[in-house]
């Protein structure tokens, strides 16, 4: 299969991550967090596993959100890679030990539609 990932996040989905983080974590967090994920290394973990340690439903190839994403790589772009935040060890950070998905979902999602062992590079803090 061709290459289907960018090998660095898009400068938006930084913004788009802290919005998120923001309805789980205060404010302050949320810039802490998304700090540490743009200077993180990037890594590779497989969609699966990711649905899995997140406890996230797989959306259906008809979502509108994946069904982009799948026509993106079918058209040869690239996708960006997913920003992932462990839910424990961060102070002030209120939530299980899930991994929270900050930014990426449907991305992941489509991607396991592609193949569910593709490694998926990420941003893991």
């Amino acid at each position: 299969m061709k290459k289907h990932w960018k090998d660095e996040p898009d400068e938006h989905d930084y913004p788009a991550a802290f919005d998120y983080l923001t309805l789980i974590a205060p404010d302050a967090v949320a810039a802490g967090l998304v700090r540490e994920l743009k200077e993180a290394e990037l890594t590779r973990r497989k969609a699966k596993d990711i649905l899995r340690a997140s406890k996230l439903r797989l959306l259906p190839e008809d979502n509108a959100h994946v069904e982009k994403d799948l026509e993106k790589v079918k058209d040869g772009k690239a996708l960006s890679p997913v920003l992932l935040v462990r839910g424990h060890g961060h102070p002030g950070f209120e939530t299980a030990d899930d991994l929270v998905v900050a930014d990426g979902y449907h991305r992941v999602c489509a991607s396991y539609h592609l193949d569910e062992n593709t490694d998926i590079p990420c941003k893991l803090i």
